[in-house]
Formats: structure tokens, sequence, C-alpha cells
């Protein structure tokens, strides 16, 4: 059988060919290892530590409310909830055995320089989404809940489910790690030759007005505070991003004239 990638062999440490047969036994083997890590994360954090993370979400909220509490309008709303924020915890604690295994699988089919830069990446990648969404809980949730729930003196309270608060905060978590993922991205476009860091640099314009029209469309709340709040952080994070291209293609950023 044709001979189509090679892997690290785990007993003598060096590269050795697999047969498609073989290429598929890997996938199989890590993507069990995968999938038992994340089972033993998620079986771990279904009792404390999901429930002390359902009181951390509510936190903001009941900040601004008082006694403010969530409900639930049907039978099983909650341990689905329940489940999902599980899951969630499961899955990023689970991550950095799911990135090696990953780095694992491809890194033999990397060159040595690929190697090199393939490993900050992802770390950073990482890094970069965990304080995006530590950003999203403490600097853009609190204006955003401030304005959706002050009601004023209409003497209306907030009645909200649980399903509905919980994925609206993880919505907010979610999105803004992503965004902030944007100079890991620049990078990585840099270093494989589709973008320059001249080219970004002309582009400036397209992203600031880029960056708050994604922030108008993931924030929940139509106040300039709050949506500023998410924007100036994009607009930052890409010229960071200019920075990272330009250490990885060895080029000078010149501004156009």
């Amino acid at each position: 059988m044709a001979v189509i990638t090679q892997s690290a062999d785990e007993h003598g440490g060096k590269d050795k060919n697999l047969t498609l047969l073989e290429h598929l036994q890997e996938v199989r083997h890590r993507l069990m290892i995968c999938t038992i890590a994340l089972v033993i994360t998620m079986g771990a954090s279904f009792f404390k530590v999901t429930s002390w993370t359902l009181d951390w979400m509510q936190k903001p909220a009941r900040d601004r409310v008082e006694n403010f509490n969530l409900v639930f309008t049907q039978p099983l709303e909650y341990w689905t909830t329940y489940f999902q924020v599980s899951l969630l915890i499961g899955l990023t604690l689970s991550m950095p055995v799911i990135l090696w295994q990953l780095l694992a699988f491809v890194g033999p089919g990397l060159t040595k320089n690929e190697k090199r830069w393939a490993y900050p990446i992802v770390a950073g990648t990482s890094l970069m989404f965990i304080v995006g969404c530590l950003f999203a809980y403490y600097v853009a949730l609190p204006p955003a809940l401030n304005f959706l729930l002050d009601t004023g003196d209409s003497g209306i309270v907030p009645f909200i489910s649980v399903q509905k608060y919980v994925g609206f905060v993880t919505k907010m978590l979610i999105i803004n790690g992503l965004a902030f993922q944007t100079p890991m991205i620049a990078m990585g476009l840099a270093k494989i030759g589709i973008v320059t860091s001249r080219k970004l640099w002309r582009w400036w314009r397209f992203a600031f007005v880029g960056a708050f029209i994604i922030s108008a469309i993931i924030t929940p709340s139509i106040d300039p505070v709050t949506q500023t709040l998410v924007a100036g952080p994009m607009i930052v994070l890409y010229f960071f991003g200019i920075g990272l291209a330009k250490l990885v293609e060895g080029k000078p950023i010149i501004p156009p004239a």
C-alpha cells in the first residue's frame, strides 16, 4: 500500500512511514485520547465546577439588579443548560490535550522552520482566546447588562430563563475570544504569504469601520460606550497583528503615501 504520510515513532523517537491503514489507526488513536480527556474533564467538572461557573456567569447581572434570579420554564431546561455548561468547561480543560494531539499528528509532516512557528502560534492562539473571554466578562459584559437590565422606574423587573441568559453570556465570551484571534490570524496569513504587513497597514481604514460593524453585531446593546469598549481593542489588536506580520515576513512596515 502506498505511503502517504509520516509520523513520529513513539518507541524509537524517529519518523517512520505510515500506510493508509496505519494513518487511519493513528487518527482513531488520537481521537480516542481526545475523547477520553473530554469525558474525564467534563465528569470532573459536572458537580462543583459547573455550579460555580453558573454562579460566576450570573454575577455581572446580580451586581446590577437587586435579587436577580434566573428561572426555567420547561422541565428539562435547567439540566440541559447545566449539561451544556459542563460540556464547555470540559472542552476548555481538555483543550491542551486536544491541541497536543493535533500537533503530534501534523508535526512530522512539517518542516523544521514550520515547526518553529507552529507551536508558538497555537500557544498564542489559545492564550488570546482566554484573554478575549476575560475581556468580555470583565469589560464588555457589565455595561451591556447595565444597559439591558436597567428598566429605570418603570417597575418592570427582568424575568429571564437560565437557558437564554447562559446562551447570551456564552455567546459574548466566545465571540470576543474569537475576535482576539486577529493578531494570530494576521501573523499566520503573513507567514504563508497570503497578506503582507504593508497590505494590512493599507487596509487600516476598512479595519476601523469593520471593527465597529462587528461590535454592533455582537454586542446586544446599542449604546456607543459598550460598542466602543468592544471595537477599541479589536482595532488595537489589528495593529498588533500588523507588527506580528512584520515579524514573520522580515520586511519593514512603511506607511503608504
